[in-house]
């Protein structure tokens, strides 16, 4: 029997995993969930319906996983423990500094409910994150560094676009390449986070909006922008379409570290993505988990998931079997 899926908000996260799940066999989308009209929702897969985000509940016997693919700033913080009460729900949540917060409020609400509930899933907080953690147990002694893009933060960029008076708006973060090859040189330098990368936004105003007051908000605003060198362009939407189109993305993550009785061996740790569609490549990582999130149901377990606390065979559609035959 296939996974049911069903996607709430159809943005480009959720088209991307529209596009992810047709890649599983093992999967089907059964609806799509929106706040806009549905008449006027155009979806790829012919056998999904869509449906008002008021008419979830109705659907609550017929999807096995709901990913939320709302933007972290306002959307997760409440959707997540509130479908977690009728559904196993993945989000892609990445407020760092407001994950713990955000893993209690979901597991106490996927614990009441008897559900799965898996957070701050795809490439960072995700991936970067499991690479953070192996290379930490591996190498004891030593230290980390995370370098992202050049690339679109979707989540920056959706920050930016709920500010009064924007119409629309693009994000660029961009490492500081001095720090990164440093790094790579096998030094261990302690590195602020403004030291580490800058950002860089590029902004269409609805008319007579205040562009220097729209321009303190973007640049104060915390877990954001405000402990970074941040640079705002006021564009025209003709150009933001021209130039700004796609939604490239990608990083680093390092750990440099030293071995040997007398500490005597250095090694360099270093996992890179390099990505056409940030918001594509993280929804493939967010269906590979609504496959572990079925299974650890089907175990009856219960409460809030991150990517730390899943083996990696919860998250292929190959069996054991396979897996340790092919790519053990």
């Amino acid at each position: 029997m296939s996974i049911r899926i069903g996607i709430l908000g159809y943005g480009n996260l959720g088209r991307g995993v529209e596009c992810a799940v047709k890649q599983n066999p093992d999967m089907e989308l059964t609806a799509v969930f929106t706040r806009r009209d549905p008449s006027t929702v155009s979806i790829l897969t012919e056998t999904a319906a869509v449906c008002r985000v008021s008419e979830v509940e109705d659907w609550k016997d017929k999807i096995d996983v709901l990913i939320l693919c709302g933007g972290s700033a306002t959307d997760l913080p409440k959707q997540t423990p509130e479908y977690a009460k009728l559904f196993h729900v993945i989000d892609s949540f990445d407020t760092h500094a407001r994950i713990p917060e955000h893993f209690a409020d979901v597991d106490a609400a996927a614990k009441e409910s008897g559900k799965i509930g898996i957070i701050s899933v795809g490439w960072d907080p995700g991936m970067f994150s499991l690479n953070r953690m192996y290379a930490n147990a591996i190498l004891p002694d030593g230290a980390d560094y995370t370098f992202w893009g050049k690339g679109v933060s979707q989540g920056h960029s959706d920050a930016i676009r709920r500010i009064q008076g924007v119409r629309d708006a693009k994000q660029y973060t961009i490492p500081v390449e001095a720090a990164l090859e440093a790094v790579r040189r096998g030094e261990t330098p302690t590195l602020s986070t403004r030291e580490k990368h800058t950002r860089e936004c590029f902004v269409v105003l609805e008319e007579g909006a205040d562009a220097a007051k729209v321009e303190e908000e973007i640049k104060t605003m915390p877990n954001y922008f405000s402990d970074y060198d941040t640079t705002v362009h006021f564009i025209s939407e003709e150009e933001l379409k021209r130039d700004h189109s796609g939604i490239p993305h990608g990083g680093f993550v390092l750990r440099s570290g030293k071995t040997g009785w007398n500490q005597e061996n250095n090694h360099l740790i270093e996992y890179s993505l390099k990505l056409d569609s940030n918001p594509e490549f993280t929804s493939c990582v967010i269906v590979a988990y609504a496959r572990a999130a079925y299974r650890l149901a089907k175990e009856g377990q219960t409460g809030c998931k991150t990517v730390f606390d899943i083996a990696p065979a919860y998250l292929s559609a190959k069996s054991g079997e396979e897996l340790r035959k092919v790519l053990l």
